[in-house]
Order: C-alpha cells, then sequence, then structure tokens
C-alpha cells in the first residue's frame, strides 16, 4: 500500500524528517546535472535524445528567424533611405508587382515547409511511446507528487524539503538546510529537492502515465525534454530514456494553487545495479514486500 499523509502527524513527518534510508541511493555519489545555475542562459544539458532534438530544433529555427528579422530591418532602412521624400519626390504610381508577390507568397510556404519537414519527425518520436523497461505513474497533488512503481507494486509521496505548508513564510531555517545536507545535496538545491526522488535505469526506456488528483499540474524534467500536463481524469504518458547518471529536477508547470512554486520533481538516474539495490529495499519499504537474504557461502 503506498505511504499516504493523510493526517497532521504524516505531514510533520513529511515535512521535518530526513529522505527514508529506502531513497538513499549514495548521493554524494551521484553529479546533480538538470538544475538552474544563477548568471547562466540557455537549455540544460540534454541527456535524452528527445532533449537533445528539441534543443537542436530550437537553434535551427532560432538561425531562421534571426535570418528573417534582419533581412526585414534590413529592406525596411534600406526602402526608407532610397525612397523617401528628399530622394523620391515623385512617388511610383503602380500598386501591383507580380515577381515580388509571387516571392513573398512562395518563400514563406518554403520556409514553413522545411520547418515542419524538421519539426514533425521529432514531435511524433515524443508522441510515439515505446514499450517501457520501467512504468512509473505521477499524480499531481495540491502541492506534492505521489509516484507509483506500476510493476512493481509500491509507491511514495514527494514533498520538497522544506515544504511551505508548516513553514510559515520564512522557510529555508537551519534544520532544513541540514535535512538538504543529510539527503545530500546543499543548500543551493533548496526548492529542487524533494524527501523522496524518483529512481530510474540509466539507458532504460521509463514511461511516466500522468494524471492529477484535484487541479491542472504538470510533470517536467528539461533536462530529459519531457513536459505533460496532470489533468484530473485523464492518464497522459510520456517517456524517456537517461543516457547520463546524475540527479534532475524538475517543477509542476501548470499554475495549481498558492504553493504551486514548491512541488518540484527529483529524478535520480543510476546504474542497473544500483537501480535493483534501490528497489529491492523500496518494495520493503513501502510495500511490505520481504525480499530474500542473500548468504555469502562460507570457502
Amino acid at each position: 500500500m503506498m505511504t499516504k499523509h493523510l493526517t497532521l502527524a504524516g505531514l510533520l513527518a513529511a515535512f521535518t524528517s530526513v529522505p527514508v534510508w529506502a531513497q538513499s541511493v549514495d548521493p554524494q555519489g551521484l553529479e546533480i546535472i538538470g538544475a538552474p545555475v544563477d548568471g547562466k542562459m540557455g537549455f540544460q544539458p540534454g541527456v535524452t535524445q528527445l532533449a537533445t532534438d528539441l534543443q537542436w530544433l530550437d537553434g535551427m529555427i532560432l538561425v531562421i528567424i534571426a535570418i528573417i528579422t534582419l533581412f526585414v530591418t534590413g529592406l525596411i532602412l534600406w526602402v526608407a533611405f532610397r525612397y523617401n521624400a528628399k530622394r523620391n519626390p515623385k512617388p511610383a504610381s503602380f500598386t501591383h508587382h507580380t515577381p515580388v508577390e509571387i516571392a513573398w507568397t512562395i518563400v514563406p510556404i518554403l520556409i514553413l515547409v522545411g520547418i515542419g519537414a524538421w519539426s514533425l519527425p521529432i514531435l511524433f518520436r515524443q508522441q510515439e511511446i515505446p514499450v517501457a523497461d520501467v512504468t512509473i505513474k505521477a499524480t499531481g497533488n495540491q502541492w506534492y507528487w505521489t509516484h507509483e512503481y506500476v510493476d512493481e507494486g509500491f509507491g511514495f509521496d514527494s514533498y520538497m524539503i522544506g515544504a511551505p505548508a508548516l513553514g510559515g513564510e520564512n522557510m529555508k531555517t537551519p534544520e532544513v538546510i541540514a535535512q538538504l545536507e543529510a539527503a545530500g545535496y546543499s543548500e543551493s538545491e533548496w526548492l529542487l529537492a524533494t524527501d523522496t526522488a524518483v529512481v530510474v535505469p540509466v539507458n532504460k526506456t521509463i514511461v511516466v502515465q500522468v494524471t492529477g488528483s484535484d487541479v491542472i499540474h504538470a510533470w517536467t524534467i528539461p533536462a530529459f525534454g519531457v513536459k505533460q500536463d496532470a489533468v484530473p481524469g485523464r492518464l497522459a504518458q510520456l517517456w524517456f530514456k537517461a543516457e547520463k547518471e546524475g540527479v534532475y529536477f524538475g517543477q509542476c508547470s501548470e499554475l495549481c494553487g498558492i504553493a504551486h512554486a514548491y512541488m518540484p520533481i527529483t529524478v535520480k538516474v543510476v546504474s542497473e545495479e544500483a537501480y535493483a539495490e534501490w528497489l529491492s529495499r523500496a518494495k520493503e519499504e513501502y510495500a511490505g514486500i520481504l525480499q530474500p537474504l542473500t548468504v555469502a557461502s562460507a570457502d
């Protein structure tokens, strides 16, 4: 049965305790990759093919837009200079120029067709859900996430470390900083790290089923190139295959109420061996499924 925080005691435990032991996947040994960096611009490092494709598409369209903008700006300046009243006191009286009209119709069509030819395969790659190695159901709640490992029979709730529900305005207290450090994070990861993280194996296809329990939320990990609205009563899907081990952060990306800014998502991508070890502990911790003991034989 999934962990549910339905009482005040449960809420206090969620906000004041360090992450449970089943979540410890040696956080100090994982590089924090998918996080915003102060003073930087641009995308987070893309660690999936989806993210790489989207970033390439964005750059390509930016180049096209820049060329069009420079061309139109230059044309306006040239016309303003060449055909002002001083240089052209007697304006022309014609109303049509067929070659120009054909050009400004055909050229934009070709540009749009080219953009579509590049972007549609990327869109299809996002929307065609492959066979999953791991299936996770993510349910958005006000204001935390519930993650269920569908094929493994367990799930857990993920709250922001130092969530504001009981902390008032001054949330980043010494106690919260201590919780962050105990979980393997630094003070700079406040507002990003959760008390329980989604753990997935590297180079495996992960399918996330996304829904909401109350209002519309959105499950987003920028470094994976995924974003999906969590709509109550509907079950949507996204997928990713992370190519690099590390810690990645996301946020709810639909305005969902007063604490919208305080429901982050933490995903740890680990080796297959570390994932198998974590999975065994998590089954026992969250579902009460006792795992067989491994006894080493004596020589």
